[in-house]
């Protein structure tokens, strides 16, 4: 008797495709994934990763989500771009962004640096679309951090039809 679990991937029968969300099956007896729509995923049982076999795009999953794990700035500069966008049509502006450690020396070069005019020896805080940046703590201390990539401090800001 085979257990039916060893028949599937490392997550399990069925996932939510990572680009529409659409649950997808797996293909038993192999670690691929099918989305009708986006083509083969393929779950590395090794990294706990889900890659995209077209176009090599990694994704790991935390509490029931997928994050793109990204190796050019622009993609993590996107993907906060698109997060900022979706805030303010919520009514919400954001007012700080914190980045998960791990992307600090990719995206430092495209950091904002103000240097104060009274002092030119002293940095400002780096900056990204106009917001302060920080890092996030190691994921020894917040294991969140070596997935997700970065979360958005907000306030409740003017509504869009308002401005």
């Amino acid at each position: 008797m085979i257990n039916s679990a060893l028949q599937y991937p490392i997550f399990g029968a069925e996932i939510r495709c990572p680009h529409c969300r659409q649950k997808i099956p797996a293909l038993t007896l192999t670690d691929t994934y099918l989305c009708p729509r986006h083509g083969a995923f393929e779950a590395d049982p090794q990294t706990g990763e889900l890659v995209h076999l077209q176009s090599g795009r990694q994704w790991r999953l935390w509490e029931d989500e997928w994050y793109r794990q990204h190796t050019h700035p622009d993609g993590i500069r996107f993907e906060i771009h698109e997060a900022l966008d979706r805030l303010y049509t919520q009514g919400y502006r954001a007012t700080r962004v914190i980045i998960a450690q791990r992307y600090q020396e990719l995206i430092s070069s495209y950091l904002e640096r103000n240097t104060p005019w009274r002092d030119q020896s002293e940095v400002g805080e780096p900056r990204l679309y106009g917001l302060p940046v920080e890092f996030s703590p190691s994921p020894q201390v917040e294991p969140c951090w070596d997935v997700i990539n970065f979360s958005l401090e907000k306030e409740k800001g003017l509504s869009p039809s308002l401005s």
